[in-house]
């Protein structure tokens, strides 16, 4: 087995298996509050060391040949492949998925390692024009070290789509995964790669709390910090980090919009807007969290909605066929509920679902009374889908632009009118007759606003800009003469 407890409870992953500073805790299962095992913890100590040993490791692997440092993200993606079914149990029991989303993110990790073992052979620079008698080049270097802290919703898509690359491109790697899924999220990247042999040193994995995260900027060793997680934890990241000098990538929340033209197919525009909405019980970061319907079909839109909605199976994925499962936790059942009543108290209408049974919240379908409600100018992070209706394509974009999140947007219908809708939305992402959800190995990934700082992930281009540095080389045939 892959993730036998014995080579991983109740330790982390730095200098090989051993415990932390940090001690322990639980690792939950979010349906029935099961103890799953032992989760070993970090402390800023444990930080501290692991930066300047992953400082050292670094240099040698930058100088290992391409083509070794592809064979060990080639191996890591098959191996992914043929543990998957262990892992995906462990994604379903922990992070409270179903086995489709399981599936989803093996085949994802599988994909991004199999992208990543091209970046070592990647072209690594350009050669540039000069008035000079010289050779003039740009060269593309790895940062050095790396810190990746990695959220709970996609545990394992959100740390191995930076620690892969990063890993590729010649850096070593400081993973932080949340506590609640550090085991898919975390042990399970740190065994593949032991067992895809990379070299020691390069991959830490150190779950724990703000204090650790801190550290994990805070080290002088680390270059890039790339963070995933809520717009307010990331912009104190953000203004850490930039004090600091380094670099920060951020992929942050979402508020995301789906407009549905006049004439859509309204039963299919239905299911889409159902998935991207209560997907993963809408605990995604590019889940459709707006409905902006044409008033011309808003009723029957509604009614489809609102009937899917009643029918989705709710419960425990690892006993039983469901489409959701449980809310991660306590607090945040809380705070859906909470945005769900405040929204009922300004005047929206619960066409389905707004009654918790915890730990599941139902698929909820809300009839906005306006723009202003909480439910839709919030983020909610829950399986909740706020209507609106629009008259015009002008009053679809003003109110699609109209927040301060700009992750994704999808547009069902007349693929003229989205492509003139599309050019006025200021989104990181737009999708044409699909929901808002989407993500592929290769494709740059990202948004804008208090969705992040652009495209950081994913496809060559962003990965190499994400996780090296340009450095210019110049090369004469002798020594310059110069007139001192």
């Amino acid at each position: 087995m892959l993730l036998e407890p014995e080579t991983w409870a109740a330790r982390i992953y730095s200098g090989g298996w051993r415990a932390g500073g940090g001690g322990a805790r639980d690792v939950v299962e979010p349906a029935t509050g099961a103890t799953l095992g032992r989760l070993g913890l970090a402390d800023p100590d444990d930080v501290r060391r692991a930066a300047a040993t992953a400082a050292a490791a670094q240099r040698g692997w930058a100088r290992t040949p391409p083509s070794e440092r592809a064979a060990v993200l080639r191996r890591a993606g098959g191996l992914w492949a043929a543990h998957r079914a262990e892992i995906e149990d462990w994604i379903v029991r922990e992070s409270g998925s179903v086995p489709a989303k399981a599936a989803l993110e093996t085949g994802m990790a599988a994909g991004i390692c199999h992208e990543a073992a091209a970046l070592p052979t990647h072209p690594q620079g350009e050669v540039l024009a000069s008035d000079e008698p010289r050779w003039s080049f740009a060269r593309s270097r790895p940062a050095g070290v790396v810190s990746v802290i990695a959220p709970f919703n996609f545990p394992l898509i959100l740390s191995i789509r930076s620690v892969a690359p990063a890993l590729a491109l010649g850096n070593a790697v400081l993973l932080k995964p949340d506590p609640r899924t550090g085991v898919c999220g975390g042990v399970a990247l740190a065994r593949i790669f032991e067992e895809a042999g990379l070299p020691e040193g390069l991959l830490h994995l150190l779950p724990g709390g703000a204090d650790v995260g801190q550290a994990a900027i805070d080290a002088p060793e680390v270059r890039v910090i790339s963070f995933t997680g809520s717009t307010a934890v990331g912009r104190r990241i953000g203004e850490r980090a930039s004090r600091l000098l380094k670099r920060v990538h951020l992929e942050l929340g979402g508020n995301n919009a789906l407009v549905v033209l006049p004439g859509a197919d309204v039963e299919r525009a239905a299911s889409a807007g159902a998935f991207g909405s209560f997907g993963h019980q809408g605990q995604i970061c590019m889940a459709t969290g707006r409905h902006l319907v044409h008033e011309s079909v808003a009723g029957p839109y509604l009614d489809a909605l609102a009937a899917i909605a009643r029918k989705l199976p709710v419960g425990d994925p690892a006993t039983r066929p469901v489409a959701l499962g449980p809310i991660i936790d306590g607090k945040q059942l809380d705070h859906v509920d909470r945005l769900v009543r405040a929204g009922v108290a300004a005047g929206d209408r619960v066409l389905a679902g707004g009654e918790p049974a915890a730990p599941y919240y139902p698929p909820t379908v809300l009839a906005c009374g306006d723009a202003g409600s909480p439910v839709w100018q919030q983020e909610v992070f829950g399986p909740v889908a706020p209507v609106l209706t629009f008259g015009g394509i002008d009053e679809a974009a003003r109110l699609v632009n109209d927040s301060p999140y700009g992750l994704s947007a999808g547009i069902l219908g007349d693929v003229g009118t989205a492509m003139r809708l599309a050019d006025e939305l200021d989104s990181g992402k737009v999708h044409i007759n699909e929901q808002t959800v989407a993500d592929e190995p290769n494709v740059p990934f990202g948004g804008v606003g208090d969705s992040g700082n652009g495209s950081r992930f994913g496809g060559a281009r962003a990965n190499i800009e994400a996780f090296t540095e340009t450095q210019w080389l110049t090369v004469r045939s002798e020594i310059a003469a110069y007139p001192f």
